[in-house]
């Protein structure tokens, strides 16, 4: 653990290193080899196990996950832009469209929403860290390995082909005779570990490290959203875990949970599936809910109408998410009974979604708005998810679903669900903390290309898909004939084109997106400390943050502390007044900085952990000795980390170049 030395106020800091000594801290030490590690460069990032930087971290190769994904998806509209395409062949299509469900929800919005949770959770309840750093560490390396795996079957003779619900039995070995389906099950329990282990981590970070005063319903809605998203995590991936490897086992080792020949049901795999599935969809939109919901009060200038409310209908959408996993199967032949009950149980989630509705719009309402691209995105969030919803209602009509199942209808339904709710949300997120994370601030004007783009591409992409649905286009289809294409309004070519024009649109705009990175990154203008004049702890520190975030741990007395803190009421007026910049509110916290700070010390044990676990794919898949010696590295680096130490060893800062110790005592500055 290293430590950090605060000089009391208006002291010159002083490094206590000796003239040749390397830049690191004490006790970054890693079993018994007792090797320090640089604190800064490449290896600063490898072996972080700062929050901040594994959240960036996570970010990153979402971003770049989300590159891959939609390159997919425009590959697949260009195929249907025209009849009878040639872009794709029938087995790539299916691998494309299998890839690109698989990349989106597993490779881009989870990890994306897990990015943000890392960086922003600890310090919107004032915690200097995570509850297990080193086990955040060790979660990121996963997802990244689980993603290398998945995509690794691209290069071994081709991807999944399953879809991304790899339904039995086209997804044995009979149908699915080449191993993509195979990298793609062990690549998605890899990936699974990092879901697990960061649910457990956040859930104990938020019960136990919470800064002094803040109840839970102090807590901001962001960080209470992100909360319910683990407790469902903890649940739900133990369910899809077993299925992946029931799945495994059958095509691997022969074994016959889904073989109908052998007197196996294959609706067990639908079962697990999407028990996993539904809640999974509240896992994805979420996190989006709770960033517009830090979005929206701060740019309407007043507070989330109906706080409360906020919060108890985010976890009842929790809750009630586990009733209703059946309507996706109500083609399989459940029976009358299941179907009216699932049926009930999907109308009555509409009813705290709704909730969330009609708050973020009381919100609004009346307040003095200020439409940044941040807000814009958060606007297009309400509007875009509410017609989602409200075309998924139509799937609890059990007879109405029947007609719409696999037809183009559930592509548009769920792409106005994840797209206009889970990724809008993202995007909102984006600009709105870019500049907490970076120090500057996204191009306004670039950013309102973004969103016009990317709002109208959308429109123009998934919109159709409703009409086409309803024509009767059925999906997972690679090619149209113009004989059957239909006429007038309703010609399934005109809308076919309509949807490819709209992806290459909405692909324009995420590509202003990466313009508009681009032009922050070398711009030299730094953002003010507080540019929106927000609500919630995370901006009541640098930006960047500290390593160790704040100087000394804030003591919270109200919902929205930071703006409580810069506005009071006026007795006479009851009007906010400003009392405080964030300038002199930063100013306090550094005046009364707490003179010891330890932090966590960087570990290489995560990332080797996480990187025999490739090794025993593959070995899985091509050979059992191969799989034992992935295993022998896991069992090396889990003894290795068992052995690191927890806490820096005692270190006398006025003797530190004659105590034996590897490291030395750093005076680290307030920047």
């Amino acid at each position: 653990m290293a430590i950090i030395e605060r000089p009391a106020p208006g002291t010159t800091l002083v490094p206590a290193l000796a003239p040749s000594a390397p830049a690191i801290t004490p006790a970054r030490t890693f079993g018994a080899l007792r090797r320090p590690v640089a604190t800064t460069g490449w290896k600063s990032w490898l072996f972080t196990v700062d929050h901040k930087k594994l959240g960036l971290m996570y970010g990153a190769t979402a971003l770049f996950f989300f590159i891959i994904g939609g390159l997919e998806a425009v590959l697949i509209r260009l195929q249907l832009a025209a009849p009878e395409g040639k872009v794709l062949n029938a087995d790539l299509y299916n691998q494309m469209f299998t890839m690109h469900a698989t990349t989106m929800v597993f490779l881009f919005v989870m990890p994306m929403a897990a990015g943000f949770a890392n960086y922003f959770l600890p310090l919107q309840i004032g915690a200097r860290d995570v509850a297990f750093p080193r086990i955040n560490a060790f979660g990121f390396w996963c997802l990244l390995a689980g993603g290398i795996v998945v995509n690794l079957a691209w290069f071994f003779g081709g991807a999944a082909d399953g879809g991304w619900f790899m339904y039995a039995p086209n997804s044995g070995p009979v149908f699915s005779p080449s191993h993509g389906v195979d990298f793609w099950a062990l690549g998605l329990q890899i990936a699974g570990i990092a879901s697990l282990t960061g649910a457990i981590n956040l859930i104990v970070t938020v019960l136990n490290m919470r800064a002094p005063g803040m109840t839970l319903m102090k807590m901001p809605i962001f960080t209470w959203m992100i909360t319910v998203v683990q407790f469902l995590l903890l649940f739900a991936v133990p369910v899809i875990t077993v299925a992946l490897f029931l799945l495994t086992f059958q095509r691997s080792f022969d074994a016959k949970f889904f073989d109908v020949a052998a007197g196996a049901d294959p609706l067990l795999w639908q079962h697990l599936f999407w028990i996993f599935g539904h809640p999974e969809v509240y896992i994805l939109v979420l996190p989006s809910f709770g960033i517009i919901s830090e979005v929206l009060p701060v740019f309407s200038r007043k507070p989330l109408f109906g706080y409360p409310f906020v919060v108890f209908s985010g976890a009842a959408i929790g809750f009630v998410g586990w009733g209703v996993w059946a309507h996706h199967m109500f083609a399989s032949g459940l029976g009358p009974v299941s179907v009216a009950v699932f049926s009930l149980a999907t109308m009555a989630i509409a009813v705290p979604t709704g909730v969330k509705i009609i708050n973020w719009t009381l919100t609004m309402w009346g307040g003095k708005l200020v439409f940044t691209t941040a807000m814009k995105f958060a606007v297009g969030l309400i509007i875009l998810f509410t017609i989602g919803g409200l075309s998924g209602v139509t799937h609890s009509v059990a007879p109405s679903d029947t007609q719409q199942t696999d037809t183009y209808y559930i592509v548009a339904h769920f792409h106005y669900v994840l797209f206009g709710g889970a990724i809008f949300g993202i995007f909102s997120g984006f600009y709105y903390w870019w500049p907490k994370m970076f120090g500057k601030m996204l191009n306004e004007r670039l950013g309102s290309w973004n969103f016009w783009l990317m709002v109208i591409g959308m429109n123009l992409t998934f919109g159709p898909m409703h009409i086409l649905g309803l024509q009767g286009q059925p999906r997972r289809m690679y090619q149209w004939t113009e004989a059957r294409a239909g006429e007038g309004f309703f010609n399934l070519g005109f809308w076919n084109l309509i949807a490819s024009i709209g992806s290459i649109i909405l692909t324009l705009g995420v590509l202003f997106f990466l313009i508009n990175i681009v032009v922050t990154a070398r711009s030299k203008v730094r953002a003010p400390l507080d540019p929106w004049n927000a609500r919630s702890l995370e901006w009541m520190t640098s930006n960047p943050p500290k390593e160790h975030n704040f100087d000394s741990i804030p003591h919270v007395n109200h919902l929205d502390e930071f703006f409580h803190r810069k506005y009071e009421e006026d007795p006479t007026t009851h009007t906010m007044r400003e009392v405080a910049t964030a300038e002199q509110v930063l100013a306090e916290l550094e005046k009364n900085a707490d003179a010891h700070i330890h932090m966590p010390s960087p570990s290489y044990w995560p990332i080797v952990l996480a990187a025999g676990m490739p090794v025993v794919a593959l070995g899985v898949i091509y050979s059992i000795p191969v799989a034992i010696v992935g295993g022998l590295i896991m069992l090396y680096a889990i003894y290795g980390w068992a052995l690191e130490p927890a806490t820096a060893p005692a270190i006398d800062h006025d003797e530190s170049s004659s105590n034996g110790h590897n490291g030395h005592a750093v005076g680290a500055s307030h920047g």
